[in-house]
């Protein structure tokens, strides 16, 4: 069997004009856009990074940023108010928690608060239940 090599760039830059023009279709046929949530609590460089690269990327397909920055030292109430309104929020069609969270923060139970339809990440426990059943 020969090799074949694929050129990553090109391919890559073929899937964000299609997803963009899948964005588009999707707006025009529904009459609401596509939203993704962001959420980074704390300054974790490597965060950072990852959520701006998100952020960059959805916006060139066209996806609405709905990012929120939260302080290191945001309560578990403050984290856990953040996500109710994004979840609440009909503009927002995904939210995605940036992981690791700051050492006082439970992780898990502020997961659990995203709705699984708005869970990009696939991490909640009924995403992760979803995951494994079998059709």
């Amino acid at each position: 069997m020969a090799a074949h090599i694929i050129d990553g760039k090109a391919l890559a830059t073929r899937l964000r004009e299609q997803l963009r023009t899948d964005v588009e279709q999707f707006k025009q046929s529904t009459g609401r856009p596509i939203g993704l949530a962001t959420v980074l609590v704390g300054d974790n460089p490597a965060s950072e990074v990852y959520a701006d690269s998100k952020r960059r990327l959805s916006k060139q397909a066209g996806i609405e940023d709905h990012h929120r920055r939260l302080p290191k030292d945001a309560t578990q109430e403050q984290v856990a108010h953040a996500l109710d309104e994004l979840a609440a929020n009909p503009a927002v069609s995904g939210i995605l928690l940036q992981l690791p969270l700051p050492a006082h923060l439970d992780a898990t139970a502020l997961i659990d608060r995203i709705p699984w339809e708005k869970d990009v990440d696939g991490l909640t426990t009924i995403s992760a239940g979803r995951l494994g059943r079998v059709s």
